[in-house]
């Protein structure tokens, strides 16, 4: 595969704010296998936004020559899955703290393609935000918005920006962050709507934990949903990427099944004095599992037999249970239980109004009850 070359080497046409162990799992393994495949859709160049220089070794590791490790493990349709693929997709790694003249002549002279995975909060303003120049303490849309203007500045060159948060509708939000920062230059604006693609994704791989400096465990099952948009064209081809109209029914599947799945586990794990501390481990009792079935079966299917989506539903419970039972994986509930009432809000809330939207009225005991709990 033949790459032009820029001023600091290999060309890099995807570049990726943020260095979790997520993306080093997720997107950044995928684009690994698909220029191992012999696409030419890379390489990456990772950039750190936070500036924290205690993950400056992860963040030289991430670029090594021989690539970091990712361990695949768990169950593939009842399969056992245990194998390790050096990820060599990442040519070079900056910090907007230390290299902001560098990325901005990255994102004018190399840049196709921009992903982004800064966390829950990552695109919240901060006060820096109001500043015309880089200030490191900026939000990510912020400093988003200069690179930008810089580019439109050099050369107006389309480009599609990929969010990867957990944001209903990220694209459309992270857009319409931007939009509010761009100023009132009316061409420069009418750029960004017309020229620049912001695409709305949903992403899904459980990645248990890290490899020092760099790598990570995850799981064998993992998606990339992109919405279609005019003009759109994913940065690789990958069987985990999915193109679709519309994401309203993966963005159920997994909020109201899989994750509502995790919050009844945590619900039902704080009740017990003495109970395994994973999930795999706790789904080993078959008292557990059977009640974990009947709440699907009883009190969440349904719904989504209203919705039209039932046989789906039913795909993905059996799939999730599978990754739940994954025995490779160190998947605590502890660490699901970090801001437990907002997530049963989000998630056990969220679906009976959801369930009311589409006019299931069954009765759903289980889950209402843990709505009355945090009251």
């Amino acid at each position: 595969m033949k790459h032009s070359k820029s001023a600091g080497g290999v060309k890099c046409p995807i570049v990726q704010f943020g260095t979790s162990r997520f993306l080093q799992a997720h997107a950044d393994l995928m684009i690994d296998e698909a220029m191992q495949s012999g696409q030419a859709c890379g390489p990456i160049v990772v950039v750190q936004s936070s500036g924290d220089p205690a993950r400056a070794a992860r963040l030289s590791a991430l670029a090594a020559p021989n690539g970091y490790p990712v361990h695949i493990r768990g169950l593939d349709k009842g399969q056992v899955v245990n194998q390790t693929q050096q990820v060599r997709s990442v040519q070079r790694t900056l910090s907007t703290a230390t290299d902001w003249d560098e990325l901005v002549a990255i994102l004018c002279r190399e840049a196709e393609y921009i992903l982004s995975n800064t966390g829950d909060r990552g695109f919240d303003p901060k006060p820096a935000d109001a500043m015309s120049v880089f200030d490191q303490e900026m939000s990510y849309p912020a400093k988003l918005q200069l690179l930008l203007r810089a580019r439109y500045d050099a050369n107006q060159t389309p480009l599609t920006i990929m969010p990867m948060e957990l944001i209903v509708q990220n694209g459309k939000v992270l857009q319409a962050r931007v939009m509010e920062l761009a100023g009132a230059d009316q061409a420069y604006r009418d750029w960004l709507t017309r020229d620049v693609i912001w695409a709305n994704s949903l992403v899904d791989r459980i990645v248990s934990e890290p490899i020092e400096p760099a790598g990570a465990v995850a799981e064998p099952y993992a998606l990339w949903a992109i919405e279609n948009a005019p003009g759109l064209v994913p940065p690789c081809e990958h069987p985990s990427i999915q193109m679709v109209d519309d994401l309203d029914a993966i963005e159920a599947l997994k909020l109201f099944i899989l994750n509502l799945g995790h919050t009844w586990l945590v619900d039902t794990h704080s009740k017990l004095k003495e109970a395994p501390s994973t999930v795999a481990g706790f789904l080993d009792d078959p008292a557990v599992l059977a009640e974990l079935r009947d709440v699907y079966d009883t009190e969440v299917l349904p719904t989504f037999d209203a919705a039209g989506i039932g046989e789906e539903a039913r795909t993905y419970v059996e799939t999730t249970i599978e990754r739940y039972r994954n025995p490779f994986l160190d998947h605590k509930l502890e660490d699901i239980a970090q801001n437990h009432s907002a997530k049963v809000e989000r998630r056990i809330g969220g679906f009976l109004n959801w369930a009311e939207g589409n006019g299931d009225r069954s009765e759903k005991p289980r889950l209402r009850a843990m709505i009355e709990g945090q009251l």
